[in-house]
């Protein structure tokens, strides 16, 4: 997880944790106390989830653009990697073919 996502996650947890001692320690009825509590639980699963969802949508999108990135580095390379093929090959060829020549002359000599 990134420093953004783990900033996130501590205000979070630090607001539900100042919420709940907040609420713990303020004088009023136990069911309204508990109630609020319920209803901050609440609140907290809430943001908690939208947070999971937004940084499970900011991978998703970021290793959809890394995967593109690579996708097309692959098949740059791969273009490279044929025309560099290319030039070999014809450079052999082209030994070859002073070979061959070579070959050629060195039989009518002998």
């Amino acid at each position: 997880m990134n420093n953004s996502g783990n900033t996130l996650l501590a205000i979070i947890a630090g607001s539900a944790i100042g919420a709940t001692l907040g609420i713990l320690f303020a004088p009023d009825k136990g069911e309204n106390t508990r109630r609020l509590i319920a209803d901050q639980a609440a609140a907290t699963r809430d943001n908690l989830t939208e947070s999971a969802l937004d940084l499970k949508n900011r991978v998703a999108t970021k290793v959809s653009d890394e995967r593109d990135t690579i996708d097309s580095r692959v098949e740059s390379i791969v273009s490279d990697l044929s025309y560099k093929t290319e030039d070999v090959i014809l450079a052999l060829e082209k030994k070859l073919a002073e070979l061959k020549s070579k070959n050629k002359k060195l039989q009518k000599t002998v």
